[in-house]
């Protein structure tokens, strides 16, 4: 069986291994690959394995021997599966690999807001401590999280892992989700819309996935129902949100500041208006990223096409589509 894995790098830059997958086949493993690279390095392939590589319906139409296609990410949108369903092509994913790693980075946003760590970090090194009388020093506001309110939109696995740190912290915590109240896990309140979450909560964060529907979701409209002092997380997808709306309310001191993980186009353009906001800080795309995540990823990929070999695939996104 020849597989081909397309963009291995961010999955593997060399700290991990693919000896379980190449002894599943005869394994080409290609760091990143270029749209103009694509037909002739998936050519004849009967597995393709990618992250970010589109596979869109002319591509899948002219790939003949493929008969597997294993997305190294949860979300599955840069396949076509329609084309792949008509080729009776399986298409998999990787659901819930990263849940604790990308909750731990809301949190990591959320603290180095409310208490400036990476500031004072750098002010220290600076000598701006050295130069005090005082035993202290600070030139931010600090905010302690007890009692404070957290709106989550979505309440998935990374939804849910969110709640119970905040939980832990001390916060009351909202969701709007499509699950009923009374399927909610304890401690947590349904709002019964989003823009009563928007409007009544100290920290919004985002956890759903981007569709048509939720596709710049927050936009001046949401921005404007939230409290000055408010802040976003966004370790979801870039494009949940109108990065100019976000920027202007950042810059008009309308929202205190945004914590954000993604962003719609990745790497960023330089004239991403949130590279020049102080109060948007920015992470390239990391929270999925820790060792024990990747991990997870690539036992599980390997644990989809070995199932899929044996006639049983499981994570088959095809079956639920449509």
């Amino acid at each position: 069986m020849k597989i081909v894995v397309l963009d291995g790098y961010t999955l593997n830059p060399g700290d991990l291994s693919w000896k379980a997958l190449e002894a599943l086949g005869e394994v080409a493993v290609y760091d990143r690959t270029a749209p103009e690279q694509l037909m002739e390095r998936a050519e004849g392939a009967e597995v393709l394995l990618t992250n970010k590589v589109v596979l869109n319906a002319e591509t899948i139409r002219m790939l003949p021997a493929l008969r597997y296609i294993g997305v190294l990410a949860t979300g599955y949108n840069v396949v076509n599966l329609e084309a792949a369903r008509k080729q009776k092509i399986v298409v998999t994913n990787i659901p819930a690999y990263s849940t604790g790693s990308v909750a731990q980075m809301v949190f990591a946003h959320i603290l180095n807001i409310t208490q400036r760590v990476g500031h004072y970090a750098a002010e220290i090194h600076r000598g701006a401590w050295s130069r005090q009388t005082d035993f202290c020093y600070w030139n931010t506001p600090l905010q302690e999280l007890d009692g404070k309110s957290i709106g989550l939109v979505g309440l998935g696995n990374t939804g849910q892992a969110t709640a119970r740190i905040a939980l832990s912290f001390g916060m009351k915590v909202y969701a709007y989700t499509s699950k009923p109240a009374s399927r909610l896990p304890q401690g947590i309140q349904k709002c019964e819309t989003i823009d009563s979450l928007f409007a009544s909560c100290d920290i919004v964060s985002l956890h759903c996935p981007l569709t048509d529907d939720t596709h710049e979701m927050v936009n001046a409209h949401r921005l404007s129902l939230m409290k000055p002092h408010a802040i976003l997380i966004n370790t979801g997808r870039g494009g949940l949100v109108n990065e100019q709306d976000l920027a202007d309310a950042l810059h008009k001191g309308t929202l205190a500041a945004a914590g954000v993980d993604v962003l719609s186009t990745e790497p960023p353009r330089a004239d991403n208006p949130l590279l020049a906001e102080p109060n948007c800080f920015i992470t390239p795309h990391i929270a999925w990223a820790t060792y024990e995540a990747r991990v997870r990823l690539m036992n599980q990929a390997v644990a989809n096409l070995k199932a899929f070999q044996a006639g049983n695939p499981v994570n088959n996104v095809i079956k639920n589509y449509g």
